[in-house]
């Protein structure tokens, strides 16, 4: 778990309390931009030290918000601590208690939340013949029941304490476009994704009540390594000409959590490029 030292010394440094520590000269923005600042939202990212969980984090901190990430891999979840303020908590999802204990502990310390995007996940592709229950079981467990159990201690929360929040909340679940589309020994994945996509608009009423919104990003071919591997034929066969990164979902985040976007609700939003769209026969 970070130290909430260096918690409370990020709010510092944001909020201007730290007069005597130099703060970074703002970059221009470049052609097309769009900076986004919020008041000192409180912001869950599950799986958030890496990949696209770790931009959607970044995206969050640096429009001023407060972030606490759920990450299985303490190594990097405790430099994200310790280099970025962020309010760490080394916790397997998969574990309900483990999850559960997490959330109590990080509603004690802020009260509430106001946003939480649920992205954590794992991929494990077997071919059907060679697959097994318990390996689709660990993945249904990993990918879709946290979000579930999230949104249920969220609102027993809510129930609660019912404190005047104006904002109401957002809730942004992470599925993928396997969901509506597939190739060959990916059972587990795309049932655990279209999962998430079905559970977004259930959690879409039950979440009304406290103002909470819930919509879902559907991610295409989100590159997270060496851009320089990508070939021609990898940018071309998408319509937007290029292969997504991390940053397309966390900007996605972003927009869905602007206060006045809240007539966005149990949505499913593809970001893949236009694949999903394209029609392709062999």
């Amino acid at each position: 778990m970070a130290d909430n030292y260096l918690e409370r010394r990020m709010e510092d440094l944001r909020s201007g309390r730290l007069r005597n520590a130099a703060a970074p000269a703002a970059s221009p923005a470049r052609k097309g931009e769009i900076r986004v600042s919020f008041p000192a939202r409180r912001v869950l990212v599950t799986g958030g030290a890496g990949g696209i969980g770790l931009a959607v984090t970044r995206a969050y901190l640096k429009a001023g918000c407060k972030v606490a990430v759920m990450d299985i891999d303490r190594e990097a979840g405790e430099r994200l601590a310790h280099d970025e303020g962020v309010r760490f908590y080394n916790t397997d999802i998969s574990d309900r208690d483990a999850l559960e204990n997490a959330l109590d502990n990080l509603l004690t310390a802020w009260k509430d939340i106001d946003i939480v995007v649920s992205n954590a996940g794992i991929s494990l592709f077997q071919p059907l013949v060679e697959s097994d229950p318990q390996t689709f079981d660990h993945i249904i467990a990993t990918n879709l029941r946290p979000t579930y159990i999230i949104a249920r201690v969220w609102a027993r929360h809510r129930r609660r304490y019912p404190l005047p929040n104006s904002f109401g909340g957002r809730m942004i679940t992470i599925s993928s476009t396997r969901h509506m589309q597939s190739e060959p020994g990916t059972e587990g994945y795309s049932a655990s994704k279209g999962g998430i996509a079905s559970l977004t608009h259930s959690l879409m009423m039950s979440l009304s009540e406290f103002g909470i919104t819930v919509n879902c990003i559907s991610p295409g071919w989100i590159h997270t390594g060496d851009p320089s591997i990508l070939t021609e034929s990898d940018r071309n066969q998408h319509p937007s000409r290029r292969v997504g990164t991390p940053d397309d979902i966390a900007r996605v985040c972003l927009f869905l959590s602007l206060p006045d976007n809240d007539f966005i609700n149990g949505a499913d939003i593809p970001v893949d490029g236009g694949m999903t769209r394209k029609m392709i026969y062999i």
